[in-house]
């Protein structure tokens, strides 16, 4: 090893390693978020809201078209994307449909 490397290191603090202190920790503030659920910040036009049977009742029969635009009424009037088979019932009961005995 050659003597002259080995004293010009020992006086330099270039290569020793410095002491790390633990930087402190601020509190994290909660970021703020958009809460999609809100009634407020929905889109107003329906017509952008998906749908869950079809977006058009051009191709239905009257009856269907009738009755494709009370469910739609209903998802919206309740802010419901999709809907059970017991509201699709009373929509149907709404509608003046009974079942025949």
């Amino acid at each position: 090893m050659d003597s002259n490397n080995q004293n010009s290191t020992e006086g330099s603090t270039e290569n020793q390693p410095t002491a790390v202190t633990p930087a402190k920790h601020q509190p994290v503030q909660p970021s703020q978020f958009s809460d999609r659920r809100n009634p407020a910040g929905q889109r107003s036009s329906p017509g952008f809201e998906r749908r869950q049977f079809t977006n058009s009742h051009s191709d239905l029969s009257p009856d269907a078209a009738e009755l494709g635009h009370a469910i739609d009424q209903y998802k919206l009037n309740n802010r419901r994307r999709f809907i059970n088979y017991e509201e699709m019932l009373s929509i149907v009961k709404s509608l003046g449909y009974s079942k025949s005995e």
